[in-house]
């Protein structure tokens, strides 16, 4: 038997640090939604009215719009592992300080450090995605990204049944941060090293370029959606149509299955197809579909509506971080940064933007800017995003 050569090692190396990253995707998955339960428990602990709530919890977007483009300028001059290493520790770190704050200051001193070091953690592990991905022979992003769904379907799961069975939420909280921390610490040390993704010039992405510009405008559409689909739809269920609180939960439900099962679907389908034509498939008939089931105005039909719109979107944001991480002149972090905040801005425009369009016309009307956000990146997507597979 022949001692390995300098190929098996590297693709020894190669092959821990993806499943490294698999774990990464999945412990902040699941960690966030390990804290996201409480939210109601902490609100009645510190006394605060519904706006207030909603003011502090900005806090949390706010310090993710500062986390997510300074870790992409770091990860350009350090390297991306520098930045996982270091946010994951925040993260874990932060991920029980909401429940433990005593004062409203406190909580939103806690939540812009847990937004902040989520942003960073969220582009760092994305670029080392990108650049194991950019090694491996066939797409892999959209299961990065489908892991990360399943740890949060898991961490939610666990949340459930920790309320259910009556463990304190700061004991469940930390236990969770713990045993997802302790798992991401041992796959830190199996991610690439800097010299995968750093910039040789020092990085720095100097202006957008036309492309970067694009993709921002498709990672703001699908998160705007994907907002509008997390906060309205099961109103929409209930006011609208008047579903019973059984069935209303079956629209949230169905779309974040089919996301999932649509990013565990998406790296053969883009190896099949191509990126572009994948986008531009998928937005085009979930904004078919959402638009036909709006129209329908029936229960059965709105369901199978979010259930288009889980599986449309699905692979949008992998295909654009693949796309934004192999920008010419561009170093993989900060492009996926970029295209992250223009995204982030999306998620929380979406749904206010709902809400106020509702007030002014019905919810159904306002329901269909998702349709038109969805119809609009199927009618772009071919001059940013690439046609091949590995471009």
């Amino acid at each position: 038997m022949r001692p390995p050569g300098i190929e098996d090692v590297m693709t020894a190396d190669l092959r821990r640090a993806q499943r490294a990253v698999f774990a990464i995707f999945f412990a902040n998955g699941a960690g966030l939604a390990s804290w996201v339960p409480h939210v109601p428990v902490v609100q009645a602990s510190l006394g605060l009215r519904p706006s207030v709530l909603g003011l502090a919890l900005l806090a949390m977007a706010v310090g993710a719009l500062v986390g997510i483009p300074l870790a992409g300028r770091v990860a350009a001059r350090v390297g991306s592992r520098a930045v996982v290493r270091a946010s994951a520790v925040g993260f874990f770190t932060a991920l029980g300080l909401p429940v433990l704050a005593p004062s409203l200051p406190l909580l939103v001193a806690a939540l812009f450090i847990l937004g902040a070091s989520n942003g960073a953690l969220d582009v760092s592990m994305n670029a080392q995605a990108a650049a194991i991905e950019a090694r491996w022979p066939r797409p892999i992003m959209s299961a990065f990204h489908g892991t990360w769904s399943l740890g949060g379907l898991v961490g939610a799961g666990v949340a459930a049944l920790a309320l259910r069975v009556g463990v304190r939420p700061v004991a469940h909280v930390l236990g969770a941060a713990v045993i997802f921390g302790c798992a991401t610490t041992v796959a830190l040390v199996a991610l690439l090293p800097p010299a995968a993704d750093v910039r040789d010039d020092g990085g720095g992405l100097h202006r957008p370029t036309g492309a970067l510009v694009g993709l921002g405008t498709i990672a703001l559409l699908a998160l705007m959606a994907e907002g509008a689909m997390g906060d309205w739809s099961a109103v929409y269920l209930e006011s609208s149509l008047g579903t019973s609180a059984s069935t209303v939960a079956l629209g949230f439900a169905a779309f974040s299955l089919t996301m999932a099962a649509g990013r565990f679907l998406g790296d053969g389908l883009v190896a099949r197809w191509g990126n572009a034509a994948l986008v531009q498939t998928s937005a085009g008939t979930a904004a078919v579909g959402f638009g036909t089931a709006l129209a329908v105005g029936h229960p059965v039909a709105a369901i199978a509506g979010c259930a288009a719109v889980g599986f449309g979107l699905a692979n949008l944001i992998p295909i654009v971080f693949r796309t934004a991480g192999r920008l010419p002149g561009v170093a993989a972090s900060e492009g996926i940064a970029a295209v992250g905040t223009a995204g982030y801005v999306g998620f929380l425009a979406g749904p206010p933007l709902i809400g106020l369009t509702a007030e002014v016309a019905t919810l159904p009307g306002a329901l269909a800017i998702v349709a038109a956000a969805l119809a609009w990146i199927a009618a772009i997507a071919g001059r940013f995003v690439p046609g091949a597979p590995r471009a």
